[in-house]
């Protein structure tokens, strides 16, 4: 079954653009041309874009996903690397967590200077993001 690009994308939930930019990216192989000069893409297209999707909803990089898409090509490889990539991933999920809860702790802190609606002028928060961040002194250098 051949599609042309619009197609592929409307069974796939992928703008055409996103479909090229894949394809230049060596993500997706090439399609044949029609005599009129269409891309034709078949169910091989679709069930790797499908893969790169998912792996992009999962938050994967392209360089990731070009990784996994290498041991997908290679069935009878082992599949180390496979659970080590995603470890690597686990990994950086958690880092970007522990990240977003101090970010969160210190707007909330931020939030907690500012207990009443008054003048932009007197606003307790806009007080505190206009003042430049604290610096170590050079003596906690030298410890």
């Amino acid at each position: 079954m051949n599609m042309r690009i619009g197609e592929l994308g409307k069974l796939t939930g992928c703008q055409p653009e996103t479909i090229r930019f894949y394809e230049q990216k060596g993500l997706l192989p090439p399609p044949v041309r029609s005599d009129a000069n269409y891309r034709l893409y078949d169910t091989t297209h679709a069930e790797r874009l499908h893969f790169i999707r998912r792996c992009r909803a999962l938050g994967m990089s392209l360089d990731e996903v070009q990784i996994l898409l290498d041991f997908h090509d290679q069935p009878d490889r082992p599949c180390g690397g496979v659970n080590e990539l995603v470890d690597q991933h686990i990994g950086n999920i958690d880092r970007q967590i522990a990240e977003l809860i101090t970010l969160r702790a210190e707007l909330s802190q931020l939030r907690a200077t500012c207990d009443s609606t008054r003048p932009a002028a007197s606003c307790e928060i806009l007080k505190h993001l206009s003042e430049p961040p604290a610096v170590p002194d050079a003596a906690s250098f030298s410890r």
